[in-house]
């Protein structure tokens, strides 16, 4: 064999495979070849960044305090990058991804512009066969998939878009070279957060801008402004602190909550608590009560104290009508703002009610509802969301121990142990997967919480001379069954929304991330790994 097919060889059987560059794949890369372990990792977008690569629509920012929004695992990484706004937008985010990934030298590790299209699992050889888009196979003991929540957008699917002749956009797949809606009649279909961070900023452009609303959202004013130099050094000295009260919270986020119920609340106390939590603004308004999102009757007081807070920045009543929530608050994502109400006060934005007629189908010209009025467009933009949770990880040919494909074992809904391992399966890792926390508490410490316990358990492995680790059936059975009744406990199944599935036809519905709180699943975990692995199986 030649030294040339040698190398190729070589780099075609490694370690562990990592799907991703966004947060969770640089910082699963970081941890294993940190680790010294063979790691080769794919991304199909052309740069690390993951959704801060994919989502460039005006005004694309995140909705958790930049301070908050950043790794732990380096106090010199914490101690060099300075934010610039106290909700950083996205190309700061995608920036730091980039500054993070030369700093610890991860590029080297990636293949860009290649998709993962399967991985099965040989049971003889105990390793998983990986194929990529460029026709590579690669043989690797781990196959961990870091490929986000939020990262497999919901294809627009209209009656006659095919004849629609004007500009087509998807707020998750913008074009990087930025768009300009100057003097254009656009139109902008969803109203998620996509919609409501983007739809202030096109209004500014566009001649005249139309929003075609299925369901209303709540949302809290950011109070978004730029970071002193003073601010930004106090935060970078006491990271510790902040990091010790983060990982104490259920979310993830540093917050003070009183000890009560809203209901339980005099009108003085409930009035003053309320306007607290709203000029400190943001997603910690959930946090304004403890018994927010177990509790309808709470949930209520503060939701209609929000939506006259939401009235009260729109002039037509009929527009501030059509523009409120019918579902308890937090109940769906919670959207985070800056003047997304207000918009709707500009004479060249229309607000279309699609609860009052639906959308029938495009034409050459625009859009045309069921009741006949037709709405003539120079551009449309699809804020339509994403196939949340499972969706990456399906669109790849997974398939465990007997030939089972991870769709046909999740076809009735999703089932794993701890959001991280499925049975029948083994070696497969999910980072923040369905069964964990993830979208419910601060993605970047939910992330870091995930990749250091399958680093870990690597290390346990390969420690203990392990070749295999795999969630068992009962285990996975008794915590999809938990997840399932703590998500009953709360509001979040009061309503049809993405947590549950039921945005996307077919789906099977049922609620997807872990809702028992970031500091609960955390002791589950510790608990299990403290009891031996307690719930899985290591074999040799």
């Amino acid at each position: 064999m030649s030294a040339s097919a040698v190398q190729s060889a070589a780099a075609n059987v490694c370690d562990a495979v990592v799907v991703g560059a966004g947060f969770a794949g640089l910082y699963q890369v970081h941890r294993l070849q940190q680790a010294g372990y063979r790691v080769r990792a794919f991304e199909k977008g052309s740069d690390v960044g993951g959704t801060w690569y994919w989502n460039r629509y005006p005004g694309a920012r995140c909705d958790i305090e930049s301070i908050c929004y950043s790794y732990s695992f380096d106090e010199a990484l914490q101690r060099e990058w300075r934010w610039p706004q106290r909700y950083a937008e996205q190309p700061d985010i995608l920036r730091y991804l980039q500054h993070v990934a030369e700093r610890f030298d991860l590029r080297q590790h990636f293949a860009f512009n290649t998709a993962i299209e399967s991985a099965h699992y040989d049971e003889t050889s105990q390793r998983w066969l990986v194929r990529t888009s460029t026709g590579e196979t690669i043989s690797t003991q781990f196959f961990i998939m870091a490929t986000g929540c939020l990262s497999k957008p919901l294809e627009p699917k209209f009656k006659g878009l095919e004849s629609f002749t004007g500009e087509q956009y998807q707020t998750s797949r913008w074009p990087h070279a930025g768009v300009d809606f100057t003097g254009k009649r656009v139109g902008i279909i969803g109203t998620g957060s996509s919609s409501i961070q983007s739809t202030p900023i096109i209004a500014k452009q566009a001649a005249q801008l139309m929003v075609f609303q299925r369901t209303p959202q709540f949302a809290i004013p950011a109070w978004n402004r730029e970071l002193t130099d003073e601010e930004m050094r106090t935060a970078q000295e006491s990271y510790a602190e902040l990091r010790r009260l983060m990982r104490q919270s259920e979310v993830g986020i540093d917050y003070e909550s009183p000890t009560i119920g809203a209901k339980e609340a005099d009108a003085e106390s409930l009035q003053k608590q309320l306007e607290y939590a709203w000029n400190r603004g943001g997603y910690l308004m959930l946090a304004a009560y403890p018994d927010l999102l177990t509790d309808l009757e709470s949930n209520k007081i503060v939701s209609d104290w929000v939506k006259e807070k939401i009235r009260a920045r729109i002039k037509d009543p009929e527009v501030a009508r059509k523009l409120m929530p019918e579902y308890p608050l937090g109940a769906k994502r919670l959207c985070v703002d800056t003047n997304y109400f207000e918009t709707f006060n500009r004479d060249n934005v229309t607000l279309v009610d699609l609860r009052e007629s639906g959308i029938d189908g495009f034409t050459a010209q625009g859009i045309r509802l069921e009741n006949g009025t037709e709405y003539a467009l120079d551009a449309v933009i699809f804020a339509t969301g994403f196939d949340a949770m499972t969706g990456a990880l399906l669109s790849v040919d997974i398939r465990g121990k007997g030939g089972l494909t991870l769709r046909e074992k999740w076809q009735n809904g999703t089932r794993n142990y701890l959001g991280v391992s499925v049975a029948g399966f083994p070696n497969f890792f999910t980072i923040t997967g369905p069964g964990s926390p993830s979208v419910l508490y601060n993605m970047t410490a939910s992330i870091e919480q995930n990749v250091d316990f399958v680093s870990n358990t690597i290390d346990h492995l390969r420690d203990h001379h392990y070749a295999s680790i795999e969630a068992q059936p009962r285990e996975e059975l008794a915590w999809t069954k938990y997840v399932d009744w703590i998500s009953k406990q709360t509001i979040y199944t009061k309503v049809k929304s993405w947590y549950n599935g039921e945005n996307v036809n077919g789906k099977p519905a049922g609620f997807m991330p872990y809702a028992g709180g970031g500091l609960t699943y955390f002791e589950f975990v510790r608990q299990a790994v403290d009891e031996g692995y307690r719930g899985f199986t290591l074999a040799s």
